[in-house]
């Protein structure tokens, strides 16, 4: 190994011992059974899980956040946005050709994803050198299962950012991200193709099913209905629904639990005081001010008349501040600790479940699918099933109830990209500022962010256009 590479693992290292003594936690009543010591190289399994328990790199203000805020799922008024204190913010809200300024020296929609696969991979690296007995083989696969769960988490929400939406007939032209598939630091690929990114992400994933636990300890770690909702997700975006049904059903088998709205104990910020029961997997987004801040942002008015008195989410999901009721601001996010959640749930595999039915023919199911969620938010004794003449009514209101429930959860972003490439769904995102009009067609080469100019100039890669 080089001086060069020698050099720059130490750093990495030294990044690595600051993380595991200041983030090595899982949140308030995990505190006290995390393990808290600094590692100069993972030599051993306790070393890996250690690496890989660390909240701060793989759970917490770790998911790309610019495309929420770059969805419809986000307003706000004139003078908030004046008030914004990061240019990316400003531009990522009007889609503005030029991204990055020089106060973008971190991009962390960018970085945080590529910590988590550094991390990943320094421990499917070392993994081998260790290798299993009889004693460790449990503790070994968990631990490459989860390895393979965060590498794939990670490219996945960096292929929805930084890469067009997923195209069959062209995705193998596509460019996509770089796979980083080593810990190698002097390895600088090159832009791999969508088709490439996909697979990558799947293959992980696949394997990682059979590694992990069924029951995770915690419910920031993975397991296997985590992994089996992840790839449904998935599949899910790229318009494979037979593959997405089958991983919904597969999550279900072994993980259905939903909350019930009616039981739940809110905050000022999140619908529950705790982990709510129905999330599998527990992540949150990069935290800008815009989508954190409640006093900022706030959703459609139209939207909001779309939930029914008798809706708990209408109460759950909103506030209104200042005797304003055409801003209604969201505060509806599963995290306890006032972050947007981005991680996996129970009612989110229900509707890719109903979704995929409806769009095979099964209307029955589909809406059974449907209700089963629905009756959980409704309160109790209110809530009549809804019902469907048409494969195409039934469509309406599944998608429908999806953007409902989905709101704020880094979702919607993609949803808008997968939509508008079927015929006839054309949906496009206005904005007015300052009495400028700004808008994002459908299909536009701006739902792919461009790659930050950094990362541009060392590894030579191919930017986006704009």
């Amino acid at each position: 190994m080089g001086t060069f590479t020698l050099k720059y693992r130490a750093i990495i290292y030294g990044c690595m011992i600051a993380y595991i003594l200041t983030g090595c936690k899982k949140q308030d009543d995990f505190l006290n059974t995390k393990p808290n010591q600094a590692l100069e190289t993972p030599t051993t399994l306790a070393d890996l899980s250690n690496l890989l328990n660390n909240e701060n790199v793989f759970n917490r203000n770790c998911d790309p956040a610019i495309s929420e805020i770059a969805s419809d799922d986000v307003y706000i008024q004139d003078s908030a946005f004046g008030s914004l204190s990061l240019s990316i913010e400003r531009n990522a809200y009007v889609w503005a050709k030029n991204m990055y300024d020089a106060t973008s020296t971190q991009v962390a929609d960018w970085n945080n994803p590529y910590k988590m696969v550094y991390y990943a991979n320094t421990v499917l690296d070392a993994l081998p050198g260790i290798g299993t007995t009889v004693g460790n083989q449990d503790q070994y696969n968990q631990i490459k299962g989860a390895a393979l769960f965060y590498r794939s988490f990670a490219f996945y929400n960096l292929v929805q950012t930084f890469a067009m939406p997923y195209d069959a007939t062209n995705s193998g032209n596509q460019p996509g991200i770089p796979l980083r598939l080593t810990s190698d630091i002097n390895l600088r690929p090159q832009r791999a193709s969508e088709a490439d990114c996909y697979n990558q992400i799947i293959s992980d994933l696949k394997e990682a099913i059979n590694l992990l636990p069924v029951i995770p300890v915690y419910k920031t770690q993975p397991s296997q209905p985590a992994a089996n909702a992840f790839l449904a997700r998935v599949y899910l975006a790229i318009g494979n629904y037979p593959s997405a049904l089958q991983y919904a059903n597969a999550c279900l088998d072994k993980f259905n639990t939903l909350s019930d709205y009616n039981a739940l104990t809110s905050t000022p910020t999140s619908v529950s005081n705790n982990f709510i029961s129905e999330d599998i997997y527990h992540s949150t987004m990069v935290n800008y001010s815009t989508i954190t801040n409640r006093r900022y942002a706030y959703i459609d008015s139209a939207l909001y008349s779309f939930y029914s008195s008798n809706d708990l989410r209408k109460t759950k999901f909103f506030t209104i501040l200042d005797g304003l009721p055409q801003y209604p601001r969201f505060v509806g996010s599963y995290d306890f600790k006032t972050n947007k959640y981005s991680g996996l749930a129970v009612d989110e595999v229900y509707l890719i479940k109903a979704e995929c039915l409806v769009r095979s023919g099964d209307i029955s199911n589909g809406m059974t699918a449907l209700n089963t969620l629905l009756i959980k938010r409704w309160k109790t004794g209110t809530f009549v099933p809804l019902t469907a003449s048409s494969q195409s009514d039934a469509l309406k209101l599944v998608l429908l109830e999806r953007r409902k429930e989905l709101l704020w959860r880094g979702i919607r972003w993609t949803d808008l990209r997968r939509l508008n490439k079927e015929s006839g769904s054309g949906i496009s995102i206005n904005r007015l500022v300052n009495g400028t009009s700004y808008s994002l067609a459908p299909n536009d080469v701006k739902y792919a962010f461009p790659i930050p100019d950094i990362e541009i100039q060392l590894g030579g890669l191919t930017q986006n256009p704009r």
